[in-house]
């Protein structure tokens, strides 16, 4: 595998990462306010199941050397 390859799939992985865990968090803390009297087990429930979330779409990505993604193809 290629150092560009290897970047790019670190890339996409912090990234899915950032988003995976911000919309966890964010759900976690709107469930908190509204349905569990402000308590932080949802906050951390979320934030924990998005981090689990990025690792496995991270682990299958650095696995999987041979996959094309469309941004990545060439139009003809």
């Amino acid at each position: 595998m290629s150092e560009q390859e290897l970047r790019q799939k670190w890339d996409r992985c912090l990234a899915d990462c950032a988003v995976k865990v911000g919309a966890g968090l964010g759900l976690g803390i709107v469930f908190s306010v509204v349905f569990f009297k402000r308590r932080t087990l949802p906050v951390a429930f979320g934030t924990g199941a998005g981090l689990g979330m990025a690792y496995s779409n991270c682990q299958n990505d650095l696995r999987s050397p041979y996959l094309l993604y469309s941004s990545d193809t060439k139009k003809q």
